[in-house]
């Protein structure tokens, strides 16, 4: 009988986030988002004004993915481009009907929160110690 490989924090957590994040791609189908359509319009939320070259490095995407997104976005008018005339840098914000698409996004992952934390209190409880220490500055990870 082959002995089990020992226990990996890294492969279980990565384990864990693979299910949940499964989860939170299935609550946010309805509206037609995806974790990185959330993600950007978060982003450009809580950055009013924000331009492409940030936002895609807030994201972690190339500035041409940026603006294949912010696009779609603009297409489906939940994000408008404040800028008053061509050639000028961006500043993007969120639209109205954007704010109503996260509000909507943040009633459907309160719900799975919800779930996750009934499943799993202790983990949340650590969850919650470990943002803290990291946004303390206590934490390099």
């Amino acid at each position: 009988m082959p002995v089990p490989p020992p226990f990996s924090p890294t492969v279980t957590l990565l384990t864990v986030v693979g299910v949940w994040q499964e989860e939170f791609a299935e609550a946010l189908k309805p509206l037609g988002l995806t974790s990185r359509k959330y993600a950007l319009l978060g982003h450009i939320r809580a950055t009013p004004g924000i331009s492409f070259s940030e936002l895609a490095r807030r994201s972690r995407i190339t500035a041409p993915s940026a603006h294949v997104a912010v696009a779609a976005f603009k297409e489906d008018g939940l994000v408008e481009d404040a800028t008053a005339r061509a050639g000028a840098a961006s500043q993007l914000q969120v639209t109205a009907a954007g704010e109503q698409m996260l509000a909507d996004a943040g009633v459907r992952l309160a719900e799975l929160d919800a779930r996750f934390a009934a499943a799993h209190p202790g983990l949340t409880e650590a969850l919650r110690a470990h943002v803290a220490e990291l946004m303390s500055g206590r934490d390099n990870l």
